[in-house]
């Protein structure tokens, strides 16, 4: 079975820009640019670093992207594959075994 190779849209939560102003400046570019390249063509293929989550999240995820310097970096997103669109949900910061969107801390 040959794969669509027609994009998704990327739709961004309003409460993204409260998330990446707790994000240092310098990662912002990578951040665009990784969600651009890894979500745009194949949201819901699982990969090393892309995976379903066991459940969703409270902020209604069901994927998501680790990635940056030493996969700090998710992206927590849901993915409509009739509308052909992602809904990019969260963006936190991993450090150790605490997760942070927006600066307040999230349970894992």
């Amino acid at each position: 079975m040959k794969k669509s190779k027609q994009p998704f849209r990327l739709i961004y939560d309003i409460k993204i820009i409260e998330h990446l102003i707790a994000v240092e400046r310098k990662y912002h570019s990578l951040i665009r640019e990784t969600i651009t390249e890894q979500l745009t063509y194949e949201p819901e293929t699982e990969t090393l670093n892309r995976k379903p989550l066991a459940r969703p999240t409270e902020l209604g995820a069901t994927w998501e992207l680790r990635f940056g310097p030493g996969n700090r970096f998710r992206v927590f997103y849901e993915a409509d594959p009739t509308s052909r669109k992602v809904n990019i949900l969260a963006i936190g910061v991993k450090e150790r075994n605490k997760l942070f969107i927006a600066g307040k801390e999230y349970d894992l």
